[in-house]
């Protein structure tokens, strides 16, 4: 298959990395009890902790499901000492909370912001979606980006932002769990590894893209890469690793560790690999819930990462300290987020500036 070329602007297309100048961060306030039933009262006042560092060097878009709710959200941000000033509103029924996955992946072209958007099918695993699919155009109305669909061949390419990471600089990583897997979860039937870099060099600019092997378990996406790799710096890479041996994630993160040993970033050069632990298992009702460190968020000054009430919470916030000196870590207790199978990174977004 040959991509629909018809823009021409994939020279011009950079995928901005995370840590670049943010005009906003996406957020969508829980507005049922869908992915944290019993535990919406304590994710609400997370929500909370995540606005209040947030908005303290940057703006927040927060989406809303409706008046009532806005209003409700106003009185907790401010009994939460959330600067409001730097908050505004979307107003938008969702069926699911996960910006990174069903909002925009943006880019820069040229002198101004574009919003690619890319189909989503709820991971090709849920049916509540429906209201979802319309909130990209509903961000780039409100951002003032561009707005243009991901078309391959005449199909819409589904994708989430969860899925891939960039350095900004022309490198994605990605894993084949996720976007190869040909029976679970298929987002684009038939693709090639040689179609999904096309994919990426049309709409992202990318150049190169580094393939691991296996999410971690729990993970109800399939596989997306920012539970067990991040990049950091334009030539940085942090990578999950379970030490120990029994764990049932020990084998996959082995195997990605492995992988990056002879990876190559789109200049040529080999990324610095920095290791992170792993939490110990978290655990509700029997099901094991994908704990990761790497799912973290950055905004203009700080890199606010999931803790889990666990010995490495320390050791994890100190090796990124210590690998981001410009940068103030903070921990964010995220064991009740976590119960919706994903944590800090895949609960926001960022609008590049």
């Amino acid at each position: 298959m040959k991509p629909n070329m018809t823009s021409g602007q994939s020279g011009r297309r950079r995928w901005p990395a995370e840590w670049e100048r943010h005009i906003y961060t996406l957020l969508a306030w829980p507005q049922t009890e869908l992915e944290w039933p019993g535990k919406l009262d304590a994710v609400d006042w997370a929500f909370a902790e995540i606005a209040r560092l947030v908005t303290a060097s940057e703006r927040l878009l927060l989406v809303a499901a409706n008046p009532v709710h806005r209003s409700n959200v106003r009185a907790m941000l401010v009994n939460a000492g959330v600067n409001s000033k730097n908050v505004d509103f979307l107003i938008h029924r969702l069926d699911r909370n996960w910006m990174r996955d069903s909002g925009p992946v943006c880019v820069k072209n040229g002198s101004r912001v574009e919003a690619i958007q890319f189909s989503f099918n709820a991971w090709a695993n849920y049916p509540e979606y429906a209201n979802d699919i319309k909130l990209t155009p509903l961000v780039a109305r409100k951002t003032g980006a561009k707005l243009t669909p991901a078309m391959y061949n005449g199909r819409h390419v589904v994708l989430e932002g969860g899925a891939i990471d960039g350095n900004g600089r022309g490198t994605l990583i990605t894993t084949e769990e996720c976007l190869m897997h040909t029976k679970i979860q298929v987002r684009n039937p038939g693709f090639s590894k040689a179609d999904y870099a096309a994919v990426f060099h049309e709409y992202l600019g990318t150049k190169h893209v580094i393939w691991l092997g296996g999410g971690i378990v729990g993970d109800d996406t399939h596989g997306h890469v920012d539970d067990i790799c991040r990049f950091i710096g334009p030539s940085t890479l942090v990578i999950a690793r379970e030490k120990h041996s029994r764990d049932i994630n020990y084998r996959n993160l082995e195997e990605n560790r492995e992988r990056l040993t002879g990876a190559r970033l789109a200049d040529g050069s080999k990324p610095k690999v920095i290791e992170l632990p792993m939490p110990g298992p978290v655990v509700f009702r029997g099901m094991r819930l994908p704990a990761s460190y790497t799912n973290f968020l950055f905004t203009k000054d700080a890199l606010l990462v999931p803790t889990f009430n666990d010995p490495n919470d320390r050791i994890a916030l100190g090796i990124l300290s210590e690998a981001l000196p410009g940068r103030t870590v903070i921990g964010i207790h995220a064991v009740d987020i976590v119960l919706g199978r994903g944590t800090l990174h895949c609960l926001s977004h960022e609008i590049p500036a």
